[in-house]
């Protein structure tokens, strides 16, 4: 566990998978902006999204130095969550029963073999098992998808995970806030999921029926 200041247990808890598409930026700040605000994070993160993290955002953002990372580049309101990671590898970890009291899971940024995965019941590692968790006990789950151009198996299964229950929400970033800089694009799928997952926030402009000038 990567503690903050207080009792996990009496916080809303939110599972958040990281997998190796593309967008590491859209996981770190999506991560931080529920640490903001309190809440305790089961964090997964397979192979290949630790590989992500490492090659996008550097040796920093290492899974096992997560913490001070988020803290140094998001400020000190990390701190007011905390983080719990779980090896994707342990079927017998909590996320992997409907008896946890998780409320919700993102998967941000989802690969398309992980997609397949939970639009097919596989569940062959936890993220996969804590995905078909939140379908079974009809619980939030919302996939981020990163991948472009897409094919037809790969439609076909945002489809049946969209039919399952999931909410399908891909890193497509809007521009009437007129964003600045890769942070400002990070800003809104994190907002995007804070939303999906029924968070308040303001981490972008509601759209007011003009563009700011």
């Amino acid at each position: 566990m990567v503690p903050g200041n207080s009792d996990a247990s009496r916080r809303p808890s939110i599972a958040i998978a990281i997998t190796g598409a593309s967008g590491a930026i859209y996981a770190t700040r999506t991560l931080a902006a529920l640490l903001e605000r309190g809440t305790h994070v089961e964090l997964i993160v397979s192979d290949y999204g630790r590989r992500l993290l490492h090659d996008e955002l550097g040796d920093e953002a290492a899974v096992d130095r997560l913490m001070p990372f988020l803290k140094q580049k998001y400020g000190a309101g990390v701190a007011a969550g905390s983080i719990t990671l779980h090896n994707n590898r342990d079927h017998g970890a909590t996320l992997a029963s409907g008896s946890h009291g998780c409320s919700g899971m993102a998967i941000v940024p989802c690969s398309m073999k992980t997609l397949a995965a939970v639009a097919h019941g596989l569940s062959r590692s936890l993220i996969e098992r804590a995905a078909d968790v939140m379908l079974k006990e009809q619980r939030r789950l919302v996939i981020v998808p990163r991948e472009t151009p897409m094919s037809l198996p790969q439609l076909r299964n945002m489809v049946l995970c969209a039919e399952a229950g999931a909410m399908i929400l891909p890193a497509m970033p809007a521009f009437y806030q007129q964003p600045k800089t890769l942070d400002d694009l990070a800003d809104f799928i994190a907002g995007k999921v804070l939303s999906a997952l029924g968070f308040e926030h303001e981490l972008y402009p509601a759209w007011t029926g003009q563009v700011r000038s």
